[in-house]
């Protein structure tokens, strides 16, 4: 992860809310573990999109380390970011439900 970028993202962490779609059925203080493919989606369609029979969910988290933009969807597709997304090699915990 480049560290300019990985400083921007940290800095933004401060003043940001993060969202997490999926269909597993999580509770507070969960971890999301890094390693498992994107489907480079926005949260609600990552919990329409996402596999398994259970009911659509989107969740508040924390990154528990360093976080940068999704080149995926910011520096490759749209420059500067406007989708929002970011990614971490560590785990986000999950805080709440929306």
């Amino acid at each position: 992860m480049g560290t300019n970028k990985t400083n921007e993202a940290l800095n933004a962490f401060n003043s940001k809310i993060f969202y997490h779609g999926t269909k597993a059925d999580l509770k507070h203080g969960d971890f999301i573990q890094p390693g498992f493919n994107s489907n480079y989606e926005a949260a609600i369609w990552g919990a329409e999109l996402a596999q398994g029979e259970g009911k659509e969910r989107i969740y508040l988290v924390e990154p528990s380390g360093p976080i940068e933009d999704d080149p995926n969807l910011t520096n490759k597709k749209f420059p500067g970011n406007l989708t929002k997304s970011y990614r971490s090699l560590h785990a986000f915990i999950v805080v709440g439900e929306v």
